[in-house]
């Protein structure tokens, strides 16, 4: 455990040094010792990429597997095993109907595209092919240092390299690490081969149900706030008291060169990659102070896990976070609330009615609403994906199973032409009939969005230039 020794002074920014510890900010210096990568992008000078649409990203991430055909690809003529046991309703956007469960989302649905013929080839919950691009050689859902970067890796390193700095973390990941809920790290969201100094700066979170469901098919609304509390890094590193910032930094510097072969430093690539100096601020700290909103707006949102942590993921947006990432984790493992994501394996329109379907619905609608209300819609792009889809059939538990070839994505905002969809699904929304859209051209389409040429090469840890989309095409005429 690192420590820091000595009495529990305020400093002169607020927090004493024991609390900015329990903060996390300590969390990222392993990745500032260890960037193979580093020095090749430095002898590179990136060419000027498309024109920038929209400054930030905010991605809704349905863990598990949404089943978009019951969401807004429903298929009402279907076989009864096949179609949706809930009814379309008209959306503000002629032609496109969304289930009966989706009412508020309906609303917004003139400011949304609905791309309706994504599809990957890697494994079912394997979470690369969102977050990189990459389908192809992936053995499982762990995270390894020879991954390809996750996009917000790229943006954050992207906008290192070009001299922009935020007050705030480019790339924050809520309300926990992928995988947390379920007491195991998954790969897809982290700085792969570009180092820990590029992985996500991660919340924590407490989470509950107001009654514990009596079976896991059975769950109700998950919950709970996102925290940032004291992160566990390991034994081994002690430091003295510190009277100054940079000479905290000063002395981890001299602490990690010498223990550079230690485990307590290799257990430095589980921890998030924050600056010191951002945890220190003021405007971090009024960034997640999300208790500032209004009541009203917190209850527009509503007091889910999902809700609050998407209304801090607006905080941060208009604070300066280039990427944030609210995923719709399972938090059955750690805190015993049955299945919570949407993997719907079984009794499939039950979890929808209770508690899936109405969670999203307000969360989706209050983040459009109030980025629009608050004029950042046509500079945030927000995106709504997980990482598959589920079968067109139900099954003999009346759930859906995994499905990678042919599912939805929502893009809003960020000069995304809304009122529209993109692709089609056939009859049963089991396979593509028109304008396959692979996932790499959703991440190539996110980049795209924030300037950046889907083309631009990172380099891995054997200097080979890696395209950051993975050879995938923006989808233009979405803008």
């Amino acid at each position: 455990m690192i420590t820091v020794l000595g009495g529990k002074r305020r400093g002169c920014s607020g927090p004493t040094r024991r609390e900015t510890l329990k903060v996390g900010a300590l969390s990222l210096l392993g990745g500032f010792f260890s960037t193979p990568a580093l020095a090749a992008l430095e002898q590179q000078r990136h060419s000027a990429g498309p024109p920038a649409r929209a400054k930030r990203v905010i991605l809704l991430y349905l863990q598990g597997g949404a089943p978009t055909q019951d969401m807004y690809d429903l298929k009402p003529e279907a076989s009864s095993e096949v179609r949706c046991d809930f009814a379309p309703i008209p959306s503000s956007a002629p032609g496109i109907d969304v289930c009966e469960l989706l009412p508020m989302t309906a609303r917004v649905m003139d400011k949304t595209c609905v791309v309706r013929s994504v599809y990957h080839n890697g494994p079912c919950h394997n979470n690369q092919p969102m977050y990189t691009g990459r389908d192809e050689g992936l053995r499982d859902e762990g995270a390894r240092a020879s991954d390809p970067p996750s996009m917000g890796s790229v943006i954050a390193q992207y906008d290192e390299l070009n001299h922009r700095r935020t007050l705030v973390p480019p790339y924050v990941f809520l309300p926990c690490a992928l995988g947390w809920g379920e007491r195991r790290v998954k790969g897809g969201p982290h700085g792969g081969f570009l180092g820990h100094r590029y992985d996500p700066f991660s919340t924590t979170c407490k989470a509950h149900v107001a009654k514990p469901p009596d079976e896991n098919w059975n769950p109700q609304m998950v919950l709970g706030e996102p925290l940032l509390n004291e992160l566990d890094l390991g034994d081994g590193i002690t430091l003295d008291r510190l009277s100054r910032r940079r000479g905290l930094l000063d002395q981890f510097d001299d602490q990690l060169q010498h223990h550079e072969n230690t485990q307590s430093v290799r257990q430095f690539n589980q921890r998030q990659g924050v600056a010191f100096e951002l945890l220190t601020s003021k405007a971090i700290r009024r960034a997640f102070d999300f208790h500032q909103e209004s009541s009203e707006r917190r209850d527009r949102y509503g007091r889910t896990l999902f809700g609050t942590s998407t209304l801090l993921a607006r905080r941060l947006a208009q604070a300066g976070s280039r990427f944030i990432n609210v995923s719709y984790d399972n938090m059955g493992k750690r805190f015993g609330v049955a299945q919570s994501a949407w993997d719907t394996h079984g009794r499939n329109f039950n979890m929808l009615r209770r508690s899936l379907l109405p969670d999203f619905d307000r969360v989706y609608s209050a983040l459009i609403e109030d980025l629009d209300d608050c004029g950042m819609l046509d500079e945030t792009l927000v995106v709504v994906m997980g990482e598959m889809g589920r079968t067109p059939k139900t099954n003999k538990d009346a759930g859906r199973d995994h499905w990678t070839h042919c599912y939805s994505a929502l893009l809003a905002g960020g000069g995304i032409r809304g009122g529209m969809t993109y692709g089609a699904s056939d009859a049963d929304a089991a396979w593509i009939k028109d304008r396959p859209v692979h996932i790499s051209d959703i991440c190539a389409t996110i980049y795209h969005s924030l300037g950046i040429d889907p083309e631009m090469p990172v380099y891995d840890r054997t200097n080979r230039p890696i395209p950051v989309a993975r050879g995938g095409s923006a989808l233009t005429e979405l803008f």
